[in-house]
């Protein structure tokens, strides 16, 4: 049976702290009310917490004071919201109070029974821009009979490392709610594409809408291929029922039947020292969390001649 998931990306613009939660509750009953069926409902970083109508000089003391710990009403809400729809639930990101009074940008993942099934503390906030304490744990959520999200926020999709440890830790969707309000979202859609490709893994990257961020949301396949996008920055739901086995696929098979990734490396190759991290990639731990064993090479396609020995054995 395929693993079907039916995702709506809400591209909408945030909604005022003090009031967004009765205006939320509204808006996704308006959406469930069109779309039904769908399974997954993904809003943008911050939706909840917009501080636009503030002077710029009081945006950052309003996100302190209105920052709440994850045994809040609002998160208690949030979910009781999951609950009532009977679906898996990402109100985009929230800011929340630390243990220690920290700030962090916090995406929260609830499940259809209304219990917060992940959350994850943005681990690379937009330095010197945004007020946030980074988190320290990259994060994956299960999705039981369907497969494995991995959480990202925004600026973390600029960062390889963020893509690659949860797709090592089994993710095959990544959640990228996203908050851009400035002209590098076109550098963001190339981004998309390639975190789906080297990780071979789906892309959901949720922007806001006009008039604050710049659109443009994507969702993408494992092979890079755009599934379903916004061209522009208007306020936009796109909708798309993927297949998490298409994940599996290309990981066993190859991306167009060629390049299998997460198979690069035999248990017999070195060790290879990263410097950067204090730390090596080790063959034997290279494969994702639940990868299946990869399919027989197959032989070159038939539009490609034949390597000879040297170009066999050339670097790619």
């Amino acid at each position: 049976m395929a693993r079907l998931l039916r995702v709506a990306g809400v591209q909408a613009p945030p909604l005022p702290v003090r009031e967004a939660l009765p205006r939320f509750r509204d808006d996704l009953g308006a959406l469930l009310a069109v779309h039904p069926d769908v399974d997954l409902v993904v809003y943008p970083e911050l939706h909840l917490f917009g501080s636009e109508e503030e002077h710029p000089d009081s945006r950052v003391q309003l996100l302190r004071d209105s920052a709440v710990p994850l045994d809040s009403e609002l998160v208690a809400s949030l979910g009781a919201l999951a609950a009532e729809h009977g679906i898996w639930l990402v109100p985009g990101s929230i800011c929340e109070r630390g243990p220690a009074g920290e700030l962090f940008n916090t995406e929260l993942v609830f499940g259809p029974d209304g219990a917060l099934a992940g959350h994850y503390r943005k681990i690379f906030p937009w330095r010197p821009y945004e007020p946030y304490d980074p988190g320290d744990r990259f994060e994956v959520v299960d999705a039981p009979g369907v497969g494995r999200l991995g959480l990202s926020i925004c600026y973390d999709a600029w960062f390889p490392e963020l893509s690659r440890h949860v797709a090592w830790l089994g993710a095959e969707v990544i959640l990228n709610v996203v908050k851009t309000t400035t002209p590098d979202r076109r550098q963001e859609l190339v981004l998309a594409r390639a975190n789906a490709i080297t990780n071979q893994v789906f892309m959901v990257s949720i922007n806001c809408a006009a008039p604050v961020g710049e659109g443009r949301s994507l969702i993408v396949d494992p092979e890079g291929e755009v599934i379903v996008a916004s061209d522009t920055a208007d306020p936009e739901v796109l909708v798309a029922t993927i297949d998490l086995d298409h994940v599996t696929a290309v990981r066993e098979h190859g991306t167009q039947g060629l390049n299998r990734l997460w198979a690069q490396f035999r248990e017999s190759d070195a060790p290879i020292e990263l410097p950067l991290y204090s730390g090596r990639i080790d063959p034997a731990r290279w494969a994702p969390a639940g990868a299946p064993a990869p399919a027989p090479v197959p032989p070159p396609p038939a539009t490609a001649s034949a390597p000879t020995a040297s170009e066999g054995d050339a670097p790619r």
